[in-house]
This record gives structure tokens, C-alpha cells and sequence, in this order.
């Protein structure tokens, strides 16, 4: 059941307003309180207006505001791409359509189709999964690498960490070895998670690395994301290289 809560009176504050939900039975107070959290979530609300599959999609939208990721007629991967809203905001900015289909997709969650875009039903950490995403790029290289990946957390800290680090690690090496020259490798991380020896490396094949929180991210959350610019192919590298904006 739904509440909202009532002033004492008079006009009533933006507070006040905020959609409240009782603690259903069989229902945890976590859930509850994520439950509320949702339908007050402006992003969220926009993301249904806007017909967007999920707020995520504000997220890239404004990194690529920031940091120029799209461009037309540039080929995509995207990794962990359920439930979609990634894919959605790409296909329209770089032009990908189902006759000419630019993005390739892949998680192991089912999703509707999307215009523009191949979806592969496949975890991403499967051993065959990237020669499946190759074979669907039609053997091309890739100009961006995206990653909204991230491992369902256990609650111990340690695990987490190793968890997210090793998938982003698997991310990026997937991305040194698709990408075209001067192409684009972001993935999701948890501040703090970046590990030193996974950033030396993305120095060394990337022309500047850089760390985003969108202003779509949640202030309470502890995710980033890393975006590696310019990648300099798997011949021309200089160890070393590199710029970090945090």
C-alpha cells in the first residue's frame, strides 16, 4: 500500500510530498526502502517519460556531454547491456539501425529487442563469449568498449572488491583486443576498486584515463566509472603513458 505523507498544514514541502510505502508483510524494510526510493527517483521518472529502458541511460548520456564518446557511424560493444538503456541512447546518437546495425549487446539476462542493435543472450565471462562477439561485429574492430557490468554484491567487502576488479580486468582485456586505434574502453568501477596494476596497464595502451561520476549516479553510491581515451593499438604502446583525471 502506498502513503504519502501529510503536513500539518499549509502548503506542503517537497519533503511532505515524497511517496512513503508501509512495510508490507513478507516484504524486508531493505526493500521497502528501495521501493521508495525508486518511485521518488526524478531519473527514473524521466527514463519512463523519455522511454528509456532504465535511468543508466541518463548516466552515459551525460558522460558522453562531457567527454564526446559518440560519434556517427562508429561500431559499439556493449557488455552487461540489460536492460538496455545503454544501447538506446548509442543506437540514436551514432545512427545504428537494424539495416545497418553498429552495437552489438550481450548479457545473460533475456531483453526485448532494441532498433539498431544485435543482442546476444550470453554471460560476458563465459569462455566463448567474446569469439560469439567478434563473429556478431562481423570480425570488425570496435570504436567504443562499454561496460555497465558489476557482479551482485555479498557483503563482504574484500569479496566485492576482487569481484569487480577481476570483471573489469576481463573487460578490458576483451577491449585491447577488438579495438580500433583511438577507441574508447569504459567500464563501471567502485571508487576506491581501481586496482594500481589494472590502471598502469590502460596507461600504457591509452592516450588519457579518466574517472566520471555522472551527476545521475546516486551521491550515496559508491560507483564510477573509468573511460580510457585514444587507444594507441596493441603495437604502439609506451609504457608509462598516460594522464589520470580523477
Amino acid at each position: 500500500m502506498v502513503d504519502k505523507a501529510l503536513g500539518t498544514g499549509g502548503r506542503k514541502s517537497d519533503k511532505d510530498l515524497k511517496i512513503r510505502l508501509k512495510t508490507a508483510r513478507g516484504r524486508k524494510t531493505g526493500s521497502t526502502k528501495w521501493l521508495e526510493r525508486q518511485l521518488n527517483d526524478p531519473y527514473v521518472a524521466r527514463a519512463r517519460a523519455e522511454g528509456y529502458r532504465s535511468r543508466a541511460a541518463f548516466k552515459i548520456k551525460e558522460m558522453d556531454d562531457k567527454h564526446k564518446l559518440f560519434r556517427k557511424g562508429m561500431r559499439i560493444v556493449d557488455l552487461g547491456a540489460a536492460p538496455g538503456g545503454w544501447s538506446q541512447v548509442a543506437a540514436k546518437a551514432i545512427g545504428s539501425t537494424d539495416a545497418n546495425p553498429l552495437i552489438v549487446g550481450i548479457d545473460y539476462l533475456e531483453m526485448d529487442p532494441i532498433p539498431g542493435v544485435k543482442l546476444l543472450m550470453k554471460d560476458f565471462t563465459d569462455d566463448d563469449a567474446p569469439a560469439m562477439l567478434i563473429e556478431a561485429m562481423g570480425g570488425k574492430k570496435a570504436d567504443l568498449v562499454m561496460s555497465d557490468m558489476a557482479w551482485p554484491t555479498t557483503g563482504h567487502r574484500p569479496t566485492d572488491h576482487m569481484r569487480i576488479v577481476q570483471l573489469i580486468e576481463v573487460a578490458a582485456a576483451f577491449a585491447l583486443d577488438v579495438l580500433a586505434p583511438g577507441g574508447v574502453f569504459i567500464a563501471k568501477v567502485f571508487q576506491g576498486g581501481t586496482e594500481h596494476e589494472l590502471l598502469h596497464m590502460l596507461k600504457r595502451h591509452f592516450k588519457s584515463t579518466h574517472h566520471a561520476k555522472p551527476p545521475s549516479s546516486r551521491a550515496d553510491s559508491a560507483e564510477a566509472y573509468l573511460i580510457a581515451k585514444g587507444f594507441k593499438g596493441t603495437n604502439d604502446t609506451v609504457p608509462g603513458e598516460g594522464e589520470y583525471d580523477r
